[in-house]
């Protein structure tokens, strides 16, 4: 994607000169004005960069298989993720995408990748890597369903091949406060039994979305446990760099995240769509350079480390605000 148009459409985060953890969680499909565009008008997004991440995502697989996971009972909601994804899709980019009902059979084109599918409804093995596997072919967001029961949220299935610093093959099947364990203060303040509630009340239909950032060293998408003796070297060299070199390899990461109720099986679908920004070109935004410089400046200590921002957090300050 082109600087200009990576710009125009990215998610800025940051709303205040100060950062804590919160829901932060807002109805789905508003867009949001920034200083040099716009974004969230759609569910899934569709960009530039289309092909090449789902070409990432095609290669971490082949070489990750554990990357999608798929507990046994919520192979239902697996199905309602893929038709609910499809059917999207093709009402936002009717020209290139659609989805019909052809003798029976499921029918589905998409001519930005070359792609055409027929497959029945339950059938796993009549796509690719089964409904979950090919619906991460289709977009280019992650994909986590969380079942409903006992009164919790339990992370069951997914497809995850751009995490940040976690495993969906360590995480599946657990509950959704266990999963964000190791994130500081949520538990103390009471962010993730406020979110925990507010999830569970979802009606099918109701879609919302939070967002989550970090820096991260390197252009990767693939932040993830597994990878990190690649991408461990990047934060090497990003703990020495300075200036122009820190912020050609120093990025934003920003995480659009969609909470969707589907209808069919109840299931709550996660979706991660991860976007990244040097800080070069965010410097060229003066908005945006002075928050996320008062923004780490002023960030605490705990949640700098956890975010993996400390080994280069001063010298990206220097950077931001210095000039």
């Amino acid at each position: 994607m082109n600087p200009e148009s990576r710009l125009a459409r990215f998610p800025f985060p940051l709303r205040a000169d100060t950062y804590r953890y919160s829901t932060n969680i807002e109805p789905a499909r508003v867009p949001v004005r920034t200083e040099t565009g716009e974004w969230g008008g759609v569910l899934l997004d569709v960009d530039d960069d289309y092909a090449a991440d789902l070409a990432e995502r095609k290669r971490i697989l082949k070489a990750d298989p554990g990357r999608l996971q798929v507990l046994p009972h919520v192979r239902p909601a697996c199905w309602d993720a893929l038709l609910t994804c499809l059917r999207e899709l093709a009402a936002q980019r009717p020209d290139e995408l659609s989805l019909r009902c052809e003798g029976g059979e499921l029918a589905w084109r998409n001519d930005l990748l070359g792609v055409c599918a027929r497959f029945r409804e339950g059938d796993d093995d009549a796509l690719p890597g089964g409904p979950l596997g090919f619906l991460g072919s289709q977009i280019q967001d992650d994909i986590v369903l969380l079942d409903q029961r006992e009164g919790a949220l339990w992370a069951d299935a997914g497809l995850v091949t751009f995490a940040s610093g976690w495993s969906l093959r360590f995480d599946v099947g657990m509950r959704f406060d266990e999963v964000h364990g190791p994130v500081p203060r949520v538990h103390e303040d009471g962010v993730l039994a406020r979110a925990e509630r507010f999830l569970l009340r979802l009606r099918p239909g109701q879609e919302y979305r939070r967002t989550n950032w970090s820096l991260a060293a390197g252009g990767r998408l693939d932040h993830s446990a597994e990878s990190s003796p690649e991408w461990a070297a990047d934060r090497a060299r990003a703990a020495t760099a300075r200036g122009r070199e820190l912020a050609a390899l120093v990025h934003l990461r920003v995480e659009v995240q969609h909470l969707v109720r589907l209808g069919a099986s109840g299931a709550l679908l996660f979706l991660i769509r991860t976007y990244l920004l040097p800080l070069a070109e965010l410097a060229r935004v003066p908005a945006w350079r002075l928050r996320l410089g008062r923004v780490l400046a002023e960030l605490p200590d705990d949640i700098a480390g956890y975010k993996g921002l400390t080994p280069f957090r001063d010298a990206a300050v220097e950077y931001l605000l210095g000039s």
